[in-house]
């Protein structure tokens, strides 16, 4: 238990010396029949009047006690840790390819979408990318951007100049920077891609996979479409700690993202517990005392009238 003002306590030294008074104060100011009687039930009853009359003084040692401002600590609790997720999202024009019932970019949009229900409490942003890269939404905990993005971001309504070309090495240097800026919550990638990037080519891939190890982001990659992922971004996976999926058709990508989400589980942390008031055993203490002394005054008196 602490104090929130703590100097206030030093007030305490009034009841302290009212009480040493009370019971060390030899001198009657008026004679009542047991201070003539040596008996034990006069020493008893003398004791008692002493006690009685410390009661006031008691009480005024609790009013100090809260006027100081009495506090303790809640209860330690958990938190849920925080996951910055940033989408990395082909836009490029093979991403238009028949995939199932629809192409690729819709049903990884919608597998996207959904995903994004099973992390409750996560940030998230979306960066899409083609020749170049676009942050669609920066991280934030308010997902209804990714509800209204999919028609503004397919490939064919993009200019030809952003959706030719596939720079995923690019791509996931810029989203790095843009993780780097989270100051707490862990920092994941979730890539989707159906190509090849050349700017991934000669060794690049693990320099990115590093600098990426380094600053505590894990990739996870998703290939969309037939055929196995590229073997770059699976090196890139596999050096920060994620995992590459390959997604042949809807069904299959739906279930990558539920895996996802099962091998990045949430962390809890234990948070530091915050001082809060705690007047209530004072002040019933307080009342009792006084109720105490006002059934003494009824019985117990210095005069015998």
């Amino acid at each position: 238990m602490t104090f929130a003002y703590p100097y206030v306590l030093l007030a305490l030294a009034l009841p302290i010396l009212l009480i040493v008074f009370q019971w060390r104060h030899h001198a009657k100011p008026l004679a009542l029949p047991f201070d003539h009687q040596d008996t034990d039930h006069a020493k008893w009853l003398a004791r008692l009047l002493n006690l009685v009359n410390t009661l006031p003084a008691l009480v005024l040692a609790v009013a100090v006690l809260l006027a100081a401002g009495p506090r303790r600590f809640e209860r330690p609790k958990s938190e849920r840790e925080m996951t910055n997720i940033q989408f990395c999202l082909d836009v490029s024009g093979s991403m238009m390819a028949q995939f199932g019932g629809s192409d690729r970019y819709e049903v990884a949009m919608d597998s996207l979408n959904e995903f994004l229900t099973y992390r409750k409490g996560d940030s998230f942003s979306l960066m899409v990318f083609g020749g170049h890269q676009l942050r669609w939404v920066p991280l934030t905990t308010d997902v209804s951007a990714f509800r209204s993005a999919p028609p503004f971001l397919r490939p064919d309504k993009l200019p030809p100049w952003f959706s030719g070309g596939t720079f995923i090495g690019k791509a996931l240097k810029q989203s790095e920077k843009y993780l780097t800026t989270a100051e707490k919550g862990d920092r994941m990638i979730i890539l989707l891609s159906d190509g090849e990037s050349f700017d991934l080519y000669d060794g690049n891939d693990v320099k990115i996979a590093q600098s990426l190890k380094d600053n505590k982001i894990t990739v996870y990659t998703v290939h969309i479409g037939g055929g196995a992922a590229p073997p770059e971004v699976s090196v890139i996976s596999s050096i920060t700690g994620g995992e590459t999926f390959a997604a042949g058709d809807p069904a299959a990508l739906k279930s990558v993202f539920l895996r996802i989400d099962e091998m990045q589980q949430a962390e809890m942390k234990r948070l530091t517990p915050d001082p809060v008031d705690y007047y209530q055993p004072f002040v019933i203490t307080a009342i009792s005392l006084s109720g105490i002394y006002l059934l003494t005054l009824f019985g117990l008196r210095y005069t015998p009238w």
